[in-house]
């Protein structure tokens, strides 16, 4: 998150006012948790609570979501922001600034998959294990997690980037795994990128992580299979593409025509790899990141900022 000193960054500055909130902050970066139970660890009532929890979702730093428990609806609070950037005013400098898009894991326009395969809700699996024909079923859009043993998964991206605006750099944010069966922190598996049918290049994961619980994984989701996932960062700039910050392939910005309307992501185990480990995608409430596919397009412009006296 990257904030300022001007007053569009005032509510997280309030939210974060508070001892209260501070404690429920830490409380939530352990884990989600609902409002009854945050009102027990921190010593207040329920409606006090939800008082604090509407000022941290405000500001952005929580986000909340209505899922089912023992004694019917409940709201899950979970923790949104890992880290804050604040930037101060300087008399005259390039602030870079940029377009976002989060992608639902369920919100893909074209996939090819091959068993083990599924996807599954924070609520149910989604149709039968294996069966590569529910992944068309209608209940797909609410998959936040998906895993197959080779082929591909396809998403459209909408481009918001104006003819004003200069293009630095792609920053493409997933949580991603390989896929055994069942799980095994030692199974490599090389994923393929492609985008706008550009092929960026491919990075080996390294397993299919299974040695504890993830962070954010519904407590119906069985231990035995894929918990959780390593969060990668694969940026394509001016110069070249690379993966959390490693060289990958000298494919750059124009060649991928990153000034397209639109974008079309795709992610690939394919025939040909050296090892055809399968791959999982992990979306919010799944994994050990609260987040779906991130896709962060930096630009630049000028600007006047005010001089500080």
């Amino acid at each position: 998150m990257n904030l300022d000193i001007s007053d569009k960054s005032l509510p997280v500055y309030e939210a974060l006012a508070s001892s209260v909130r501070h404690k429920i902050i830490h409380l939530l970066a352990k884990r989600p948790m609902n409002i009854r139970e945050l009102a027990e660890a921190v010593g207040l009532t329920s409606a006090i609570m939800t008082m604090h929890i509407k000022k941290l979702e405000k500001a952005g730093l929580i986000s909340t979501s209505m899922q089912p428990g023992r004694g019917g609806v409940q709201k899950i609070c979970s923790l949104q922001v890992e880290e804050a950037l604040i930037l101060f005013p300087g008399k005259m400098e390039h602030i870079r600034e940029f377009h976002q898009t989060e992608v639902s894991i369920g919100h893909y326009t074209d996939l090819q998959v091959e068993p083990t395969c599924g996807l599954a809700s924070p609520d149910k699996f989604i149709g039968e294990l294996d069966d590569p024909r529910y992944f068309f079923d209608p209940e797909r859009f609410q998959a936040k997690i998906l895993w197959f043993n080779e082929g591909f998964v396809e998403y459209k991206v909408p481009n918001f980037l104006l003819s004003t605006e200069d293009p630095l750099e792609l920053v493409i944010t997933m949580e991603i795994a390989s896929e055994a069966p069942l799980t095994d922190n030692s199974w490599p598996s090389d994923i393929s990128f492609y985008l706008n049918e550009v092929y960026i290049g491919t990075w080996t994961s390294p397993g299919d992580y299974g040695d504890r619980r993830g962070k954010y994984n519904p407590a119906w989701w069985p231990d035995r299979i894929n918990q959780y996932g390593l969060l990668k960062h694969l940026t394509i700039t001016k110069e070249g593409s690379f993966m959390d910050g490693h060289y990958l392939s000298g494919v750059t910005l124009n060649q991928i025509n990153v000034r397209d309307k639109q974008w079309t992501l795709r992610m690939a185990v394919e025939k040909n790899a050296k090892n055809i480990g399968g791959m999982t995608l992990y979306g919010r409430g799944f994994g050990n990141y609260n987040q779906d596919i991130v896709l962060r397009l930096y630009y630049d412009k000028l600007v006047q900022a005010a001089a500080l006296e």
